[in-house]
């Protein structure tokens, strides 16, 4: 089993930046990949970002990608995603997800366990 605790959301206003931790806990950190989503209401839960165990290689989804930056620190069992130039798009309750086959896949069936999530609000 694997516990995820995700942190760091709040309202913000648009163009500052936020970071989100999400802190896991049980089987060993380090090897499983760590992704993180996001759902806005009414719509599907959306692929952020990923990160492999090591955090050498890491996948962005397009809408994020120059703007938000994932990362990993396997010493404190952690996994961060750093928010820059927010956006009232990027409105959205916040997860993060383990998955065991260190693939940094898109889909969220692909993730084997999942945090409860944080929400992230920001106006215009």
């Amino acid at each position: 089993q694997v516990q995820l605790v995700e942190s760091g959301g709040g309202l913000v206003q648009a163009g500052v930046s936020l970071r989100l931790s999400c802190a896991a806990s049980g089987r060993s950190f380090s090897s499983y990949a760590m992704g993180w989503f996001r759902q806005a209401p009414g719509k599907e839960r959306e692929f952020v970002a990923a990160v492999s165990r090591s955090g050498g290689t890491t996948s962005y989804a397009d809408s994020v990608k120059g703007r938000f930056a994932i990362s990993r620190d396997n010493a404190k069992n952690v996994v961060y995603l750093q928010l820059n130039t927010l956006q009232p798009e990027d409105t959205a309750v916040y997860y993060c997800a383990a998955n065991f086959e260190n693939v940094l896949s898109v889909r969220a069936a692909a993730y084997d366990y999942w945090g409860q999530g944080t929400q992230v609000t920001v106006s215009s």
